[in-house]
């Protein structure tokens, strides 16, 4: 199915920068096993939120895969919005609007600029949840 190809973009590049990044940074994928690091350094949640799968042509050949792809940006209470706002600014910059990402014969594109929601508050981290809105098309 496509929605694994379309994961396996998102979470690559997400990956690829995150590793490469001085200092690097952990992220934490769905359902898969993760420590946040002891010293409450900042981390990344990655998340793929599919939409419903339509079809807009009368064969039924056309699929529209829709949908966001969440990353948040998780720090430790109390030390301010900076550190996360610069980290979101870089992960805007990784995922620019009308970016496409390819995998043999399929495309996804990144279909609005990312969007940042509000900040939400624990007893011990904030997360900042950053959201792109993607599609892709197949005949």
């Amino acid at each position: 199915m496509s929605d694994k190809i379309i994961r396996s973009l998102f979470e690559g590049r997400l990956k690829m920068w995150a590793t490469a990044r001085v200092p690097a940074l952990p992220i934490a994928y769905e359902d898969v096993a993760f420590t946040p690091p002891a010293d409450g350094s900042p981390y990344l949640r990655a998340f793929m939120l599919p939409a419903n799968t339509t079809s807009e042509d009368l064969e039924g050949k056309h699929t529209a895969y829709r949908g966001v792809f969440q990353v948040s940006v998780v720090t430790k209470a109390g030390i301010g919005r900076g550190t996360a706002e610069a980290i979101a600014d870089e992960i805007y910059a990784l995922f620019p609007n009308n970016m496409a990402l390819t995998k043999t014969n399929f495309t996804v594109y990144v279909r609005a600029p990312m969007s940042t929601a509000s900040a939400q508050q624990g007893d011990t981290t904030t997360t900042l949840p950053l959201s792109i809105q993607y599609r892709a098309d197949t005949t």
